[in-house]
């Protein structure tokens, strides 16, 4: 739900966002991202930046249906979600022309300009198969003669393809003669040819051939036009449902309707945003007569851009019949317009960066393992208390009548993520890492959920969506749920999961921290990174495509390379979690015979994307500090071998050294192989998907030691 000031107004519900992508795109500066002029972060609006911003929950997810009368929306992989209130935007999708066409006869069917989230990858590969050889680019048919097929024709030539489009007719479908003269003029200035009247037996790579809504928005039984867009009151709301509203490329008001277009998109945004500000804090306003109508007008500027020469770009402005350009001085205006447009969207003021005082602080406490107590903390804790010895990631506990041995572990974190259901999942993979560096398989868990105080149908749905996360993780490992228990956060407590997790392994299969053997090799499963990264999410100043690398990396369950490594000859193992790789290569080390070295590759640590420039620029996890006494052991036991760097060496340097501390969720595994095992076991590694695995370290045995 948008807002044209601060936050919105919710009267205490809970808001929540879903979206296939992190980032939503902006289409106005599609052409210039397509044709080189603008990165893709200049035309990316961050959603979970904005969710942040809004107090709004983001959830990443592919809509698959709607029942409204039952109120839930289907997703993709994951339960379905409840709504009181439904906003629907979500955009639209190409219709493809209908027919015998290539596809039937074998070719692949043409790639649709829309969502754009595929179709700039679709454009990315074209571009890289040609890189360097755009003299000898095969062509490139692009169906379809309207503003869209004309932009992108213009986009790509400039980016060294051959375009072509193909018209059903024998005219562009610019919206007038003027404005259809105008267009022919640009595509001849850019030596693009047109070929007219051709039909669907004539393959096309690319189609930009209009747009119809998603299918299951007609398929849930809303009134929808004949290209499926909602109808829709003047106050945006379904027609016959007003707790459900629709609004962009997916919406249309039924008493005036106009063509999809971002320009309608924007103007209806401030009476979205009212009415269902409206409907959330006075539910009776939910009658048409006690929300705001809005009144399109009848047309709208369109400023396109032609980015045949992206070093000289220029527009060409579309009103009515008046058709003008093309120029420079249109183009100017237009990238100012767009400019403004995503400031709008920059982070209004900066978030608690846990310098200063004690409230900023305590605002930046990261959560995840990097909630964990300090190391020094927790050891001074331990002698207190008269717990003493050396702990392992599991305890073993037993042993089944087979002699396997029983394993248990207990983890869990305040959440790292608002989605409850892919906060369970993290935190699930998370805990079962201990058992998986031990060498066991997963049998079994319980759950301690923690819930906020809020209405019990919230509360409801946070845990059934809790469940399903943790049974996401579990049932693809044949392991069970076995119950647990739930407390109500009191105190502004937010939501939280424990978890006790058991398994079982083989004796001679069990592994332990140490001993570390001379000449091992030590092997980093994947990339570090994750509390830096998500310490950046916490102050906003985290890129979208940062955070996408680093969840899709800790969903991808470690479960697999266990038998691997035990295959590789595997004899010491752990997970890299909250005290980071040092403060867990300590406890190896501990378990091992004294006197042992351990000489570290600075350079072959696989590194999360954004990580080490974050950790350049000063920023770290809020129990990053209290893991730096780990650093000691470089003047001991550990050696790092450092590449030579340039003249910002030193920042280089001490990112790389926060690297070593960060505290991790959902990290490595860091296993010890014989010498010699390091290549097998990272091309095992690799075709398991874990394409980042490398052999960071080496173990080494002091001469005269033993002697």
């Amino acid at each position: 739900m948008a807002a044209r000031r601060g936050r919105p107004r919710t009267g205490g519900a809970l808001v929540t966002l879903v979206s296939r992508a992190s980032t939503a795109l902006y289409s106005g500066m599609v052409p210039g991202l397509l044709a080189g002029i603008y990165d893709r972060e200049a035309c990316a609006i961050d959603l979970r930046r904005l969710c942040r911003q809004a107090g709004a929950t983001f959830i990443a997810a592919e809509i698959t249906g709607l029942h409204p009368q039952e109120r839930t929306l289907e997703l993709e992989g994951r339960p379905a979600l409840h709504w009181d209130w439904l906003s629907l935007d979500v955009g639209a999708e190409t219709a493809l022309p209908a027919g015998p066409g290539p596809a039937a006869a074998g070719a692949p069917p043409a790639q649709g300009v829309k969502p754009l989230e595929p179709f700039l990858a679709w454009a990315e590969a074209r571009l890289s198969e040609t890189a360097g050889r755009e003299a000898h680019a095969p062509g490139l048919a692009i169906r379809g003669g309207g503003a869209a097929g004309v932009e992108v024709a213009l986009a790509l030539q400039g980016r060294g393809l051959r375009p072509e489009l193909l018209l059903r007719g024998e005219q562009l479908h610019l919206g007038t003669p003027a404005a259809n003269r105008l267009g022919e003029r640009l595509l001849a200035a850019a030596a693009i040819p047109v070929r007219r009247q051709a039909g669907p037996g004539q393959q096309a790579a690319l189609a930009c051939t209009g747009s119809r809504a998603p299918l299951w928005l007609g398929a849930a039984g809303l009134p929808t036009d004949s290209s499926g867009r909602v109808r829709t009151e003047a106050t945006l709301q379904v027609l016959g449902q007003p707790r459900l509203f629709a609004s962009g490329d997916c919406g249309v008001i039924a008493a005036a309707p106009r063509p999809a277009s971002g320009v309608w998109a924007v103007r209806a945004a401030p009476t979205l945003a009212t009415n269902l500000e409206r409907c959330l804090i006075h539910p009776q306003a939910a009658a048409p007569s006690g929300l705001r109508r809005w009144r399109p007008q009848r047309r709208a500027l369109q400023l396109l851009a032609d980015g045949s020469r992206p070093d000289r770009p220029r527009a060409i402005a579309l009103w009515g019949p008046l058709a003008l350009g093309p120029s420079r001085l249109l183009w100017r205006w237009k990238d100012r317009i767009d400019r403004r447009f995503m400031a709008r969207f920059a982070l209004r003021r900066p978030m608690a960066t846990g310098a200063g005082s004690e409230d900023a602080a305590a605002a930046m406490a990261c959560r995840g393992c990097a909630a964990k107590l300090a190391g020094a903390t927790l050891a001074a804790g331990l002698r207190q208390a008269g717990v003493l010895g050396q702990a392992e990631d599991a305890a073993v506990i037993g042993r089944r009548d087979n002699g396997e041995l029983l394993l248990q572990s207990v983890d869990g974190f305040p959440a790292l993520v608002d989605d409850p259901w892919l906060n369970a999942r993290l935190t699930t993979l998370h805990a079962c890492s201990d058992l998986w560096a031990c060498g066991a398989r997963v049998t079994s868990a319980q759950a301690l959920v923690t819930l906020p105080q809020a209405a019990p149908r919230l509360q409801q749905e946070w845990l059934a969506h809790t469940l399903a996360g943790i049974a996401s993780v579990l049932e693809p490992l044949g392991a069970s749920l076995l119950g647990g228990h739930t407390v109500e956060g009191r105190d502004g407590a937010g939501l939280g999961l424990g978890l006790s997790v058991n398994g079982a392994v083989a004796p001679e299969r069990h592994w332990s921290k140490g001993p570390l053997q001379p000449g091992q090799v030590l092997l980093l499963t994947r990339p570090l990174g994750t509390g830096v990264l998500f310490a950046s999410a916490m102050a906003g100043t985290a890129r979208a495509a940062w955070i996408d690398a680093a969840l899709e990396q800790m969903q991808h369950s470690q479960a697999d390379l266990v038998e691997e490594l035990q295959a590789l000859g595997c004899r010491a193992c752990t997970d890299i979690t909250g005290f980071g790789l040092l403060g867990h290569l300590a406890e190896m080390l501990a378990a091992s015979t004294p006197g042992l070295r351990v000489e570290l590759d600075a350079a072959a640590l696989p590194t999360l994307p954004g990580a080490l420039e974050l950790l350049e620029g000063g920023l770290a996890s809020s129990l990053a500090p209290a893991n730096a006494a780990a650093l000691a052991l470089l003047e001991g036991p550990v050696r790092l071998s450092e590449p030579p760097g340039p003249a910002d060496a030193a920042a280089r340097r001490s990112a790389r050294l926060g690297l070593l501390i960060d505290p991790q969720t959902c990290g490595p595994l860091l296993a010890a192989l014989p010498a010699g095992a390091g290549e097998a076991a990272i091309a095992a590694l690799r075709r398991r998907g874990f394409a980042a695995a490398a052999v960071v370290g080496r173990v080494e045995q002091p001469p005269g030691l033993g002697e």
